[in-house]
């Protein structure tokens, strides 16, 4: 009877261990899915970093007094590409995604320059490198989203605590989409 007394105290303590131990791998888990998330982020971003330099040198051509527009737009990649902190690297990035937009809407001045084909090239590359921060930043953000709720319901919000786990900040470049995409035209 003893004996019983004590197996079934064991397992009964037992349990809210076990269950921290689950909770915890569990936010560890999702940890590393958001690191990996932003991993994929940040490879799409670095490529539209690096087609940044032709596009300036291609508009340069065609647009040789935009200067301010080019040096704008240099400045930004620069200061994205310098960025560390994740709210500096966020800011960075929302001043190059205006930097680019700037620079596509800036085109449609020259004719010349819009039917250029490495013009057209790069547009749709960065076009292309846009969808592909866009998935990867929908991905991110639902796994960021997964482990904040983690940490909030219970038993995470516990373990959270003791672990002093914290949440995560989405990705947002907190600019509509304007990039790029041709605009429909209608001609009679």
């Amino acid at each position: 009877m003893i004996v019983e007394l004590i197996g079934i105290s064991a397992v009964i303590g037992a349990v809210p261990l076990v269950m921290a131990v689950m909770t915890y791998n569990r936010l560890v888990a999702l940890d590393h899915r958001c690191e990996t998330a932003f991993a994929d982020i940040d490879v799409h971003l670095k490529h539209r970093q690096n087609l940044i330099p032709s596009l300036v040198e291609t508009v340069r051509g065609f647009a040789t007094h935009e200067h301010d527009i080019l040096l704008g737009i240099t400045n930004a990649r620069a200061a994205a590409l310098t960025a560390v902190a994740p709210d500096a690297r966020l800011k960075a990035e929302k001043d190059l995604t205006q930097n680019i937009n700037t620079l596509i809407g800036m085109a449609e001045r020259y004719p010349e320059l819009r039917a250029s084909g490495h013009f057209t090239a790069l547009r749709d590359e960065l076009v292309d490198a846009e969808n592909r921060i866009t998935a990867s930043r929908r991905f991110y953000n639902l796994a960021v989203g997964e482990y904040g709720a983690t940490l909030r319901q219970f038993p995470g919000s516990l373990v959270a605590r003791y672990r002093k786990l914290r949440p995560r900040m989405p990705f947002d470049l907190g600019i509509e989409r304007v990039l790029i995409d041709e605009p429909v035209t209608i001609k009679f």
